[in-house]
């Protein structure tokens, strides 16, 4: 049988915030006369008890006797920890927890539910002792996520969300202004949102699920499509396709999610029967919420966009090769005129005097192959050093890497800009002509190639901030060379983040050619259109 609604208590709700603060309030409990006591429990009980008791009847699936008997329990311990000095800031989900934590608690003793018969309802008290946790698998990020942010952040976010109350309720249960409560109220969004993301990290159960944390983040963030191997991911792991469900909640309303992540028993039935979503009365958010995120109106989520691909029997795992790495001395490959002239026509390997198969000296090419080539582990090519810059052209989308704003990179339509000239370093950072004292990390921020402060070769960071070039013109992090870099779609504009590396072409680079005639790899005022391959043919 479904729990019953509780009927709507009036709106607003009495025992509004006449001034005081529920933490001051809280304050006055502890250590002061008895009637300053009585007064500051009167104007909390006033606030919260409608709501609570709501919440009780909802736990109990019934409206009896017990419902009132619970709450005054659930109130009477709350009282007895603000006397004992816990913080009085967002007591409305405290009240409720525990309110549910009495229900449990008493339906658990025989002696208490051989008493009160409404604890024996499969819906109500009986089901709740059955139920291993009350927090829902798939809200085990949402909860963390909440539970460390501040006070007031909780309080705004329950009362606007969950409540659905006008802002200027929540403000005054913490003594603010209507403009600090707006403001905070934004601010309280952004921290639950990357509260959610940090706890998908630090929660993983494997590596895959650690890496695919920003490449789930992003897309699902701007609106965008997710990658074809991050649903493929998601397509084999509930925990990744928990965080998805989770993020998408934040481009609609929070209300569902926060009530089940804090409540998780009867949350929905809960935010149902709250007044401010009564039919006659539209749903008031803060006014915060208008500014920062009028852009997401017009989205639709991406969750259910998602297609979760057919598994095709084998782990995403086995994407990964094992192709050959070229040395941190490859900046040739990128800059070298031997290379870098290359416009289609002849063996480039043969000019690179490495075999497409072994690695070795190519004979009777007709071309002189590089000496140093013969001295390189198989798999690999050492060429000369020579400085210069280049713009990188992806291969499956025709768009160079560009700087985006202060520290993030993008695809974007190629042009002359400073912005779109790299240099590769024989320490293997890569650099950008318009920022040169930083340098290309895909590490700090999970995945997600950005520019920003080098770091030495041998310091914590020195990998995060360096790369290979293999003889497919692929881009590998050193602190991970299963990995590639490549962008998220092939539209100007898109993310160039790491990927799971898989020989596409997607993750392929190309350069500028040398200027005819010239011995210098320097390709800043080229303007022949042709492209050439970072790197050599695969030679694995």
């Amino acid at each position: 049988m479904p729990t019953p609604h509780p009927p709507r208590p009036p709106y607003p709700p009495s025992g509004g915030a006449p001034g005081e603060s529920d933490e001051s309030l809280a304050a006055r409990m502890r250590g002061v006369p008895d009637a300053e006591v009585a007064h500051s429990t009167a104007l909390l009980i006033t606030r919260h008890w409608q709501s609570a008791h709501a919440y009780a009847v909802v736990c109990l699936a019934s409206s009896g006797n017990t419902a009132a008997m619970v709450t005054s329990a659930a109130f009477h311990q709350v009282f007895d920890r603000l006397t004992l000095g816990e913080p009085g800031v967002a007591l409305r989900p405290v009240f409720l927890v525990t309110v549910r934590d009495t229900v449990r608690q008493w339906a658990t003793e025989e002696r208490i539910s051989a008493v009160l018969p409404e604890l024996q309802k499969p819906a109500g008290g009986r089901g709740m002792r059955a139920a291993k946790s009350m927090t829902p698998e798939n809200r085990r990020l949402a909860e963390r996520a909440f539970h460390a942010l501040p006070g007031s952040a909780r309080c705004l976010l329950w009362h606007t969300e969950v409540e659905a109350e006008p802002l200027d309720f929540p403000a005054g249960l913490l003594g603010m202004d209507i403009d600090t409560a707006s403001a905070t109220l934004e601010l309280a969004r952004d921290k639950f949102r990357e509260g959610c993301v940090r706890a998908h990290q630090e929660l993983a159960p494997t590596k895959d699920c650690r890496f695919y944390n920003r490449l789930l983040d992003v897309p699902i963030r701007r609106g965008g499509a997710l990658l074809p191997d991050v649903q493929q991911h998601l397509a084999e792991c509930r925990y990744c396709r928990d965080a998805a469900e989770q993020l998408g909640h934040f481009e609609g309303g929070l209300d569902v999610l926060l009530a089940e992540a804090v409540l998780g028993w009867g949350a929905r039935r809960y935010v149902e029967s709250r007044p401010g979503r009564s039919p006659h009365r539209p749903r008031t958010r803060g006014a915060g919420r208008h500014s920062g995120r009028a852009r997401s109106a017009a989205r639709h989520r991406t969750l259910p966009r998602i297609p979760l691909p057919v598994l095709a029997g084998r782990s995403s795992r086995a994407l990964r090769t094992g192709v050959g790495i070229v040395s941190a001395a490859l900046l040739g490959t990128v800059l070298a005129t031997s290379l870098s002239s290359y416009d289609g026509d002849g063996d480039p390997t043969a000019s690179a005097g490495v075999d497409d198969d072994r690695g070795s000296a190519a004979p009777g090419t007709g071309t002189q192959a590089q000496p140093t080539a013969s001295a390189t582990a198989p798999g690999t090519a050492r060429l000369p050093s020579v400085p210069g810059q280049t713009r990188l052209r992806n291969a499956a989308a025709d768009l160079c890497l560009d700087l985006r704003g202060e520290t993030g990179t993008q695809l974007a339509e190629c042009s002359s800009e400073l912005t779109q000239q790299w240099s590769y370093g024989n320490d293997g950072l890569l650099r950008n002509a318009a920022e040169p004292d930083l340098c290309l990390d895909s590490h700090a921020d999970a995945g997600v190639v950005i520019v920003g402060t080098c770091a030495a070769a041998d310091g914590d960071r020195g990998d995060d901030v360096r790369y290979d070039l293999t003889v497919r013109g692929e881009l590998l992090p050193r602190w991970e060379e299963q990995f590639a870099l490549a962008s998220t779609t092939a539209e100007a504009g898109s993310d160039v983040v790491v990927k799971v590396r898989d020989g596409s072409a997607a993750q392929r680079w190309l350069t500028d050619p040398a200027p005819a005639g010239t011995g210098s790899g320097s390709v800043a005022g080229a303007t022949d259109p042709a492209q050439r391959q970072v790197g050599l043919p695969d030679a694995s």
